[in-house]
Parts: structure tokens; sequence; C-alpha cells
């Protein structure tokens, strides 16, 4: 059953919005980040690009990046999010935004309304999918920490959680009901299994 708490409203004639899609490695963010994006005839900016040469040496390596490695990283992927904004209106972006901290990083350098979307699954679908992601350099051996790391949105931040259990297309279509029509009447948290 979906769970829906009503923050402040968004003014549909407000301008600029960006969507975060969201989640641990593996649970399809840029899949569904990269649809959003061409169904919203908007920029897609894939975070893992906005990562330091020393961040992805790090994490190929099995290391878990600290709160200090990701402050840059996230800093420079919310410039990219408001430039992309300021001169398009909309973007959509994946990033792991594991951490309230770090989504309020985000929103705070993007300037405008941010609307994240959770992908949620569980251990074992996720693993099975990363071992289907040969040459990447997120190790599975770093799941964990990052299941771990995770917090989930709260329903104050206004965010979708989706359960990555049904076909790509599906959660589409499903986040951009949510969306709704020229990304008006955003802020609800809705949680859909």
């Amino acid at each position: 059953m979906p769970i829906f708490a009503d923050p402040a409203p968004v003014s549909p004639k407000a301008v600029g919005r960006a969507v975060i899609v969201m989640g641990v490695s593996g649970c399809g963010k840029s899949t569904l980040g990269a649809m959003l994006a061409q169904a919203l005839d908007c920029p897609f900016l894939e975070g893992d690009s906005y990562h330091s040469a020393a961040a992805v040496e790090k994490m190929r390596g099995g290391e878990a990046l600290t709160d200090e490695d990701r402050w840059p990283w996230l800093d420079r992927l919310g410039a990219a999010i408001a430039g992309t904004v300021a001169a398009q209106g909309v973007a959509v972006a994946a990033c792991s935004a594991l951490k309230r901290t770090y989504r309020d990083r985000l929103r705070a350098a993007i300037g405008v309304p941010v609307h994240f979307i959770l992908l949620d699954n569980d251990r074992d679908e996720l693993l099975a999918r990363l071992g289907n992601r040969p040459g990447h350099y997120m190790p599975a051996s770093l799941l964990d920490s990052q299941l771990a790391t995770l917090e989930p949105p709260l329903p104050e931040e206004g965010a979708m959680i989706l359960t990555t259990n049904v076909p790509a297309s599906e959660l589409r279509d499903r986040a951009l009901a949510w969306l709704g029509s020229g990304l008006a009447g955003l802020g609800s948290h809705r949680r859909d299994s």
C-alpha cells in the first residue's frame, strides 16, 4: 500500500526542477534515470561521472568511500545539476545519495526543488545485478557498506520509494505518474512495491 505525506506543495509554475534517482550500487539508478530524462525530454547526468579518479580507484580497490571522499563529488554533481537546470529547466540525475546529509547538500547546491526517487531491493537481487556488470569499477564487495550507510528518505523529504522487482518501464511509468504532468504537484512521499 502506498504511503503518502504531503510537505509544502511545489507551485506548478515554479521554474526549475531536478529529479535524482538514488540508491545503492546495482539498484538501477542509471537505467531509470536515463528513461525518465528521455520521457521528460531533458538532460540526464550520470553521478558516477563526477567522481574523482582517486575515488574511482579507491572503490575499484574494494575500499568504501568516506564522507570526506564524497563531499567534493556531491559538490561537483550538485553544481552540474544546478547548471543544467538553469540552462534547460529540468534535469534528471543518478546519484547514490545514501545519507540525508548528502541529499541536503545536493539540495543546497542545486537551489531549486529536488525530487528524490529511491530504488530499493533485497541484498541477494542487488548482488545478482552487480554480478552482471562486467567492467564496472564498483565491486560487489562494497554493497554491504552501502546498505549499512543507506538512510532511506523520511516522509518530510518528499521522496518516492520504488521496489525494483518490476520491469524498468513500469518503474518509469510509476515515477512519471508521481512526478505528474509537466512536473507539477510534486512533494509527496510515496512507497510503491
